[in-house]
């Protein structure tokens, strides 16, 4: 017989009051508060680093940061995620590298059924969210259960993204719709403004944004 977690990871329907998934909630609570509210002698990244299923390097989260599990969510290399984010992962939420995620961003991958007699019994279901790399997530996004959004993707701050989004585009709005495709002249007035910087301030170090 699958145990609540397995059914909940798998997309079926689950008990969100189990037992067993209510000691994973202690532990996450336990967590978020050394996070959320610090103390001497405690390193926030480092609770977040016990908290997160899979960081890569240079990670940062800025507190405050909420979560359900937190080792349902995995992060790639060099991703910044600014404050006030909520990823709900009764679902699996997977991140890319070189991510920017924009402040009070939902990342939901937790659901309840449409039927109130259904939902009404506690019952819900998780659906995994995928965000690919090269990856900015404007500030007050939501993105909704199931959702993939792909490689080199630019989301609109307050967009709200209920359908998968493809490579390479600007997407916006609520529905979260794309604008229009990345293009090469994006590419050549960026590195346009980039050369006036080095020219003006030095050439870049690596970054660290720890």
């Amino acid at each position: 017989m699958p145990s609540e977690e397995q059914r909940m990871l798998s997309g079926k329907l689950y008990n969100v009051y189990d037992k067993e998934l209510g000691k994973k909630y202690e532990r996450k609570d336990q967590l978020l508060h050394q996070i959320n509210f610090p103390i001497p002698d405690v390193d926030p990244q480092a609770k977040l680093t016990e908290l997160i299923g899979k960081m890569g390097q240079n990670c940062y989260i800025e507190p405050p940061f909420f979560c359900d599990f937190g080792d349902n969510i995995t992060l790639g290399d060099d991703v910044y995620c600014n404050t006030n984010c909520i990823f709900l992962d009764s679902g699996k939420i997977s991140i890319g590298s070189r991510v920017l995620i924009g402040p009070r961003v939902n990342l939901f991958a937790a659901g309840h059924p449409i039927d109130a007699g259904v939902r009404n019994k506690w019952l819900g279901f998780g659906k995994p969210i995928t965000i690919g790399d090269n990856v900015w997530i404007g500030g007050g996004t939501t993105v909704n259960p199931g959702v993939t959004i792909g490689n080199n993707v630019v989301i609109g701050s307050g967009s709200v993204v209920t359908t998968d989004i493809p490579n390479n585009v600007v997407a916006v709005g609520n529905p979260c719709h794309v604008l229009r495709k990345i293009t090469e002249q994006d590419k050549i007035y960026w590195q346009a403004e980039e050369t006036d910087y080095v020219e003006d301030r030095g050439p870049l170090g690596s970054p660290d944004i720890q």
